[in-house]
């Protein structure tokens, strides 16, 4: 009888086993915001036509993430778009051609608002050059039979049940607002391979989201190092393409022009004074 109620509750877990092997699936999330949307809502890229950029420097920049297409997920809040925008920031700093910086919340990006949200933009944060922010990430949940069974057999607390996969991208786009001219772009991306039980899938998944967020950021802000330093190249090498206009008062990396004068001075002091040597 013993034996019998054994085969019934092993054949009874085996039942069951199957059964929910059977409904073994891949679970996909997305979510992202996109530049092209956002700037070109009814028209294609190749119907604005943008015109010369006319740089003032030093420039006025301002910062901002672009509306996601799906809000619900809640994972990569405002206050983390704001510490990811300041990372940015820090390398737009670190050169002399600019000037102020500004962080734009989300709320003041409308979604599909095109250059005319920019343009209004540019008028409230007083900035010439934007700097976009968008993002793609994907996970993937793989739930095979193995983990089932384990969940099953074992308990959900022990074994590690899922393989998820996290990729992550942040693309900044650079643009001057009153030429619509893309000036440059920068990359950032990062992978991330993690185990989860069922339990605990949905707090790592948000973990990881968050993770692959600030690691895509701190991989961007390295290759926008690069970009920056190219665009400024660019810039001097291709007069015609950009008119680089200087403030009043910023020398920008140019010849003080007191050091001018005096070198000047000095150039006709000693001309002068070669003359009265060979005179004498």
């Amino acid at each position: 009888m013993t034996r019998n109620v054994a085969g019934y509750f092993l054949l009874f877990f085996l039942v069951v086993a199957i059964f929910v092997s059977g409904c073994a699936f891949n679970r996909t999330q997305h979510r992202s915001s996109s530049v092209v949307e956002f700037l070109y809502p009814n028209t294609s890229m190749r119907e604005v036509r943008p015109g010369i950029p006319r740089l003032q420097l030093p420039l006025k920049v301002g910062i901002a993430f672009v509306p996601g297409r799906v809000q619900s997920h809640r994972v990569l809040t405002e206050s983390h778009k704001t510490v990811l925008m300041k990372q940015v920031s820090e390398r737009f700093r670190r050169y002399d051609f600019v000037g102020s910086i500004e962080l734009i919340p989300s709320a003041y990006l409308r979604p599909r608002g095109s250059f005319a949200n920019l343009d209004q933009i540019q008028r409230m944060y007083d900035v010439d050059v934007v700097a976009l922010l968008a993002y793609d990430q994907t996970q993937f949940t793989d739930e095979g039979l193995a983990s089932i069974a384990y969940w099953t057999i074992v308990g959900a607390y022990v074994i590690p049940g899922e393989k998820n996969d996290t990729h992550t991208m942040i693309d900044a786009t650079v643009y001057d607002i009153a030429s619509r001219k893309l000036l440059f772009r920068a990359p950032g991306v990062h992978h991330i391979d993690s185990l989860a039980t069922p339990v605990n899938l949905s707090e790592q998944l948000r973990n990881d989201s968050l993770k692959g967020f600030q690691k895509a950021s701190e991989n961007l802000t390295e290759n926008l190092e690069f970009e920056l330093a190219s665009f400024r190249q660019k810039v001097k090498q291709a007069p015609a393409d950009y008119q680089v206009v200087r403030r009043s008062g910023y020398a920008g990396g140019a010849t003080n022009p007191y050091g001018l004068l005096l070198l000047a001075g000095l150039g006709v002091w000693l001309h002068r004074s070669r003359r009265s040597g060979a005179g004498g």
